[in-house]
């Protein structure tokens, strides 16, 4: 079994210290979560399923150093993860930013295949813009 070469490792902080059993990492294809110390759970998200990253800071997390990743994704049974209390969040929103390019573009994927429930329906006729045909000489008066 092949060893997973991993771009980011981290733990969720206390006061700045990695001090929880909340492991986060990030690996070319998945974003792991694990938690726990004697029930392990683990967690995990398809990189090219990831719609919207967002960060927050509060000023206590400031004040240390870290702050929340929120990794919201098409995943039904992962639709929301929160990379808590991180060290250097910038760039670690970043970083997984650039890997959900890469496996976007390594699949192929554009934007549009991601459009979930509320997204607009192709299928619906309303949603497509007219776009006239050739003239074919049958002209509407």
């Amino acid at each position: 079994m092949e060893s997973i070469e991993y771009l980011w490792k981290d733990r969720k902080r206390r006061l700045g210290l990695p001090l929880s059993f909340t492991r986060y990492s990030l690996s070319g294809d998945w974003l792991f979560c694990e938690t726990g110390f004697l029930n392990l759970r683990a967690d995990e998200v398809l990189l090219y399923r990831v719609q919207d990253l967002e960060l927050t800071m509060t000023l206590g997390q400031r004040i240390f150093g870290v702050g929340t990743v929120c990794v919201h994704s098409s995943d039904k049974s992962m639709p929301h993860l929160d990379l808590k209390n991180v060290k250097h969040p910038r760039q670690v929103k970043e970083l997984i930013h650039q890997s959900v390019e890469e496996a976007k573009n390594r699949r192929r994927m554009r934007a549009t295949e991601l459009l979930g429930k509320d997204g607009p329906n192709l299928h619906d006729e309303d949603d497509l813009d007219f776009i006239p045909d050739e003239d074919d000489g049958d002209e509407i008066e």
